[in-house]
């Protein structure tokens, strides 16, 4: 790999930073954790491998890393396996290719996206489960965090997101996601310095996902306010609920009417 600029090495160590803070925030990744990472083979997830790698040569927290890529038979995307496998042991982390499949005729009231998506977060599960990983780390940043906040807003009338932890009822399992604080250009940059390999066939059914009009909506914002996604970041982690609408349940609207009686 060529020798980084000045400027380049500064960038990394701006995500280096946004990574650690995200860590010790939202106290991601404790003592004794084995991570399992969702290696999709983009950009996102091989910085994800990178960065925890290199953070887990440091003494606190000790933690253990597994990278495992899951290939769906039934969608035309392929990922370089060699290189995927050689890029986590560049970084000491143990590599599993996982495949697995769905009937997309059976379920025809979800998107194609919807689907791939669900089954290959099972698939984690069952991955994470079987080789005795307590957390599941995936590379969703800045951007995208905000652009699911728009999406539910806009399409399902919910203020709600993917947040940077959480746990799973259902599963002993956690969610973590330690770009959070990282936004896509960020990672766009990274990719640039450290050269990824890119997929050999993306997923065909890419561009049929309304996210991309999100992304649009979110760019458009930035026109307004360069610093937006940091700003619904913030109004996220700053709720008032006092001054939000709250519906009153009629049981409680009859106490409240009750007139009180005199001692």
């Amino acid at each position: 790999m060529d020798e980084i600029s000045k400027e380049d090495k500064k960038t990394l160590h701006g995500i280096n930073s946004k990574l650690k803070k995200a860590i010790n925030d939202y106290l991601l990744i404790e003592d004794h954790d084995h991570i399992l990472i969702g290696l999709s083979g983009g950009k996102d997830s091989l910085a994800l491998v990178e960065l925890l790698g290199e953070r887990m040569k440091i003494f606190v927290p000790r933690f253990k890393v597994t990278a495992a890529h899951i290939s769906v038979e039934n969608i035309a995307y392929q990922s370089d396996l060699d290189y995927l496998s050689s890029f986590c042991n560049q970084f000491g982390i143990d590599f599993v290719h996982y495949t697995t499949r769905f009937d997309d005729t059976t379920e025809t009231r979800k998107s194609t996206c919807f689907l791939c998506s669900w089954h290959r977060r099972k698939a984690l599960f069952d991955v994470a489960k079987k080789i005795g990983c307590n957390k599941i780390a995936l590379g969703h940043h800045l951007d995208d965090i905000t652009e699911t906040l728009l999406l539910n807003l806009f399409y399902q009338g919910s203020f709600g997101t993917m947040p940077p932890k959480l746990k799973m009822d259902k599963f002993d399992m956690t969610i973590i996601r330690p770009l959070c604080l990282i936004t896509e250009k960020e990672m766009k940059e990274m990719e640039r310095i450290r050269q990824y390999n890119k997929q050999i066939k993306n997923c065909p059914h890419e561009k049929d996902s309304s996210r991309r009009d999100a992304k649009n909506l979110l760019s458009e914002l930035e026109k307004w306010n360069p610093d937006v996604r940091q700003s619904i970041w913030s109004a996220m982690e700053n709720m008032k609920a006092d001054y939000l609408p709250k519906k009153i349940m009629r049981e409680n609207r009859i106490k409240s009417n009750t007139p009180k009686k005199d001692n």
